[in-house]
């Protein structure tokens, strides 16, 4: 019923940026919070970036002053772009969201995730 579509990811030089997307298509009735998660080999998945309906952002300390999360909601798109990339970002990246979604006559609230994206930050 909802999929999900992440892009933007690559091979950047420290310092360097990135913008991730993740763009979410089908049967939406509302996105409520969507965020950024990233795993590195070795270490728990950690959440990066959030945002909530009303525009309220949070991230993890390590990337604060350097990342921005933002969303479109006539795209229903969520992005984060990544400024000043550190090899210790490098990471395969996620979106979630959490969303509303028709099912026949029902709306039904449910968690998605994104396919993940390599972000590799090396020179």
């Amino acid at each position: 019923q909802v999929q999900l579509v992440e892009s933007g990811g690559g091979l950047v030089q420290p310092g360097g940026s990135l913008r991730l997307s993740c763009a979410a298509s089908g049967s939406i009735f509302r996105i409520n919070a969507m965020g950024w998660y990233r795993l590195a080999p070795g270490k728990q998945r950690e959440l990066v970036a959030g945002i909530t309906s009303d525009g309220s952002t949070n991230y993890a300390d390590s990337v604060k002053g350097r990342f921005t999360i933002s969303r479109d909601n006539a795209k229903n798109t969520v992005y984060l772009q990544m400024n000043s990339l550190k090899p210790e970002d490098t990471a395969v990246y996620y979106c979630n969201l959490d969303l509303t979604y028709y099912r026949g006559f029902y709306r039904v609230r449910d968690d998605y995730w994104g396919q993940g994206t390599q972000v590799t930050v090396s020179s």
